[in-house]
């Protein structure tokens, strides 16, 4: 080989270096981290919500104190974790997605080990506030998702992240009271710290360079917030997560007044037939894993709010008509799982799409959003449930809810449309 030949190679070679370099495919396959991983983020950042439920009444008796003041481990961790959710993001966005992983894991292991070793009530209310801390781990594994997929792919992960998301709950109290029966309350937080330090290790190796996508983030997290604000796109996807969650709300809080009565008092009845909405919303997630990188956002979006809507109104007329027949009254039901579990993954992939350099604040915002709005709605729903406990009130609220939800995400087709 002549030295031109060799020049020319050597040249030919560095070019091709160069150009995977700065090609964004290749560049997103080498930080691209196992779904696995990020299933396990967003599970861990839902599971200690609802996990110690069977052991408060122990929890209680172990520090001696009143049981309203343990019952904060629950509400006050919700509330702390959806001003996290906003907060971690933009967070995110201005430091990298791994230093706040890796952060919020960090001190989310310190937490249960405090909660472990606690010596009174305060210290473990604390402790159990800083648990919190992993909150913002959904948002932030969406966002490395978002980053290192195109849109319709982001979707179709997202709708497997969902899946964990929804199933960590479900098991969440079953686990949890297996382990206080056998090992006592504590058990719980130390398995808390296991899966907080299994998920630490896998990030540690796994999220590398997963920085923020831009430096041309706004500086002033307040001013990012009113960027994403002012955008329609963003407030039309937040909104049809808002709604749709309000459904779920009014169902969680009206359901055991009204339709409660037909089980003739059975609380184990109860529970299992609304297990049916989660168990929808799996198998939405399921769905939207599996189709969701073939139809465009809008479409699958328009879709999941129409089918809540049909099956909300066979509710309906059946209520109107007198049926009691508990799968005719919990089998619309399940429509709002089917519906939510599809809307989700589309509508948090949607809103990431509004600014390229603000992925993390819009996911965290986003995310605050939809836990206030649907709280919001819900507690409006209480109201008017209580004032007239009936089957078809709460089939009246939840199909009101749903109806916004859906006009919310026609709206987000009609822009996701302009658009292209």
């Amino acid at each position: 080989m002549t030295r031109t030949e060799s020049s020319i190679d050597h040249s030919s070679g560095q070019a091709a270096q160069e150009q995977a370099t700065d090609d964004p495919t290749t560049e997103r396959a080498a930080v691209r981290p196992r779904l696995t991983t990020l299933i396990l983020l967003s599970a861990l950042a839902v599971l200690p919500v609802n996990m110690i439920l069977p052991s408060l009444p122990k929890i209680a008796g172990a520090f001696h104190a009143d049981f309203a003041l343990v019952n904060l481990s629950v509400a006050g961790f919700s509330i702390v974790t959806a001003l996290l959710e906003a907060i971690g993001g933009a967070i995110s966005d201005r430091f990298g997605r791994r230093p706040v992983v890796l952060t919020a894991l960090a001190i989310f292991i310190a937490a249960s080990i405090g909660c472990i070793l606690a010596p009174n009530i305060g210290i473990f209310l604390l402790c159990r506030m800083m648990q919190a801390c992993i909150g913002p781990c959904y948002s932030v594994a969406l966002v490395i998702i978002k980053e290192t997929s195109d849109e319709r792919e982001a979707a179709s992960k997202f709708g497997y992240l969902a899946m964990g998301w929804a199933l960590a709950p479900m098991v969440g109290p079953l686990f949890g009271g297996s382990l206080d029966e056998l090992f006592g309350w504590r058990a719980s937080f130390v398995v808390l710290a296991i899966f907080g330090i299994a998920a630490f290790v896998m990030s540690l190796r796994e999220l590398k360079g997963s920085r923020s996508p831009s430096s041309a983030a706004p500086g002033n997290y307040l001013a990012s917030y009113g960027l994403l604000l002012r955008s329609a796109r963003f407030w039309a996807y937040t909104l049809c997560m808002a709604c749709s969650m309000g459904v779920l709300y009014i169902f969680l809080g009206g359901a055991p007044l009204t339709i409660g009565d037909t089980l003739g008092g059975s609380s184990a009845r109860l529970g299992f037939y609304m297990g049916l909405v989660p168990a929808g919303f799996i198998l939405g997630s399921y769905l939207a894993g599996r189709y969701g990188a073939r139809i465009p956002l809008g479409t699958i979006l328009v879709v999941a709010r129409l089918m809540t809507c049909i099956g909300l109104a066979i509710g309906f007329v059946l209520s109107l008509s007198g049926m009691t027949e508990v799968l005719a009254l919990f089998g619309p039901c399940i429509f709002i799982g089917i519906g939510n579990g599809l809307t989700m993954p589309a509508a948090n992939s949607g809103a990431m799409s509004v600014r390229s350099d603000m992925v993390g604040t819009a996911a965290g915002l986003a995310a605050a959003m939809r836990i206030a709005g649907g709280a919001l709605i819900g507690s409006v729903g209480g109201v008017f449930i209580a004032q007239s406990a009936t089957i078809h009130m709460l089939f009246t609220l939840m199909l009101a809810s749903a109806l916004l939800a859906l006009l919310a995400a026609i709206w987000a087709a009609a822009i996701g449309k302009r658009s292209y």
